[in-house]
């Protein structure tokens, strides 16, 4: 009887491990999306693609009113419904609009290449330390939320990447990556969204 017992936990252990994963892979392709901003800047201009970005959010805010009052968006509320976490069950989904903004204020924010390191981060830092954590995170950090040093180290290594590829500067590079996995690190929930790239774009547009 015992033995049942365990392998049913274990089953169900595993299904909602995969079940988070699922979640999070779609959260994150959403999340990863957001790196096409710099070109679509560069092709149609800073101000059209902030307003794209702005209608975007809240055109995707509608379609969340009407389906937390039952009235379903085709595609928009289906996959909202397939990303949500159980934090947000029953709730307004804010992730997809802080998305949105943190790009929109990072171009409207900063000039190049601040702006385009601002919405790596928010793009790559914070999207792949996430799946990164999810995936393969063993080691939580103290006051983080359960977030992971793998996760984190994840972060650190894809801002220095887009911040050295963007501005050749090493030192200051290292400087950026090093602030913004910090500021990754905490708490934040959805607001890392806004938050990191203000960040990372302003310590970017010092010190690269």
């Amino acid at each position: 009887m015992g033995q049942h017992a365990e392998i049913a936990t274990f089953r169900r252990r595993v299904g909602v491990g995969a079940e988070e994963i699922r979640i999070e892979l779609v959260r994150k392709s959403i999340h990863l999306s957001i790196a096409l901003v710099p070109s679509l800047a560069t092709l149609v201009g800073v101000l059209p693609t902030a307003l794209i970005l702005g209608a975007g959010s809240l055109f995707y805010a509608a379609c969340e009113f009407l389906r937390l009052s039952g009235r379903q968006v085709p595609l928009i509320s289906q996959v909202t419904a397939i990303a949500a976490r159980k934090r947000d069950s029953g709730k307004f989904v804010l992730g997809p609009v802080t998305l949105g903004l943190g790009a929109m204020l990072s171009l409207l924010l900063y000039p190049n290449p601040a702006a385009s390191v601002a919405i790596y981060t928010l793009a790559f830092g914070d999207g792949l330390s996430s799946l990164v954590g999810k995936l393969f995170g063993t080691i939580r950090l103290p006051f983080t939320g359960g977030k992971s040093l793998e996760g984190s180290l994840t972060c650190f290594a894809a801002v220095f990447i887009a911040a050295y590829s963007l501005s050749g500067h090493g030192a200051a590079s290292i400087v950026v990556a090093l602030l913004s996995t910090i500021t990754e690190a905490m708490p934040l929930k959805d607001f890392d969204n806004i938050i990191l790239p203000f960040v990372s774009g302003g310590l970017a547009l010092f010190l690269l």
